[in-house]
């Protein structure tokens, strides 16, 4: 059990299914916040790849620089970062854009619940 647990095919499995929920995650998004669009699957792809990039690398800088902000609203302005990092994402992929500031802060609150409640599901 524990070496496969670390093994690189189990994390490469793993990867993937992480990357096709968010995936799913999005496009459900998509459906229910009008200001979230995705032009097609390879659009939801490449989107679920951009805000995994993202949220590895910028959103630690991001919510380190805003830190005392976030302290002083109680964390809730961590909402904010997430619909920032969902507009950074739109920014760079063709096919997928969020017109609004609550648009992406709405999107990114659904994009969440969706993808906790996928993964909660998949593990059980």
């Amino acid at each position: 059990m524990y070496r496969e647990y670390y093994s690189v095919s189990y994390r490469r499995r793993s990867w993937v299914i992480r990357w096709l929920v968010t995936t799913i995650a999005l496009l459900i998004t998509a459906a229910i916040i009008p200001g979230v669009h995705i032009g097609g699957i390879v659009s939801a792809l490449l989107a679920a790849a951009a805000i995994g990039v993202v949220n590895a690398f910028v959103r630690p800088i991001f919510l380190l620089l805003t830190l005392p902000l976030n302290l002083l609203t109680l964390g809730l302005f961590t909402f904010v970062v997430n619909g920032i990092m969902l507009f950074l994402a739109a920014f760079f992929v063709p096919g997928f854009q969020v017109s609004g500031f609550f648009s992406a802060v709405f999107g990114a609150l659904i994009l969440s619940l969706i993808s906790s409640v996928i993964n909660k599901v998949a593990r059980a």
